[in-house]
């Protein structure tokens, strides 16, 4: 009659994440995508590991589609220069050794895709416009968060003080 708790809290998941989105600055975004990338890589290969083959084959073509249609897409490559190209490169790279990791069902190139996100998540972390500036005005840095984006959890920057 009311339908599934589970469907009910995909659904405020859903909402949660396109509040994140709508609320996010291009900075944001960015580091959204690499999220949603790690995550994908991350489901690839449980379901690799248990045989599912379809939520395998699934996971992998959503890892490449943020790849290709969000990371890859958003390279201006005119202003962004040899970074620019380097990156688009390396966003090639890891689509075709998904791709690779999908038809021979390799473990370790969805482990080399998964190290090779977070490492430039970290990287893009780092040059966020908020760190540069508190940076420049000798304020202490916070720490990254531990996990990913929660959709979940209460983003306290909106709260408003009564």
């Amino acid at each position: 009659m009311f339908g599934s708790t589970q469907s009910g809290a995909r659904a405020y998941a859903t909402v949660g994440v396109e509040t994140g989105v709508a609320a996010a600055d291009p900075h944001k975004l960015i580091v959204m995508l690499f999220e949603g990338a790690l995550v994908a890589v991350a489901s690839a290969t449980q379901h690799m590991q248990a045989g599912e083959i379809a939520k395998k084959g699934a996971a992998i073509s959503k890892a490449i589609s943020i790849i290709d249609n969000g990371l890859r897409a958003s390279l201006d490559k005119k202003v962004g220069g040899e970074i620019a190209q380097n990156l688009d490169a390396l966003y090639e790279y890891m689509s075709n050794r998904l791709l690779l990791a999908n038809l021979h069902n390799q473990v370790p190139m969805l482990d080399e895709v998964y190290q090779l996100l977070s490492g430039l998540k970290s990287a893009w972390e780092s040059i966020a416009p908020n760190t540069n500036q508190a940076a420049a005005q000798g304020a202490p840095q916070a720490a990254s968060p531990a996990t990913g984006y929660d959709p979940l959890a209460p983003n306290t920057s909106r709260l408003v003080k009564a």
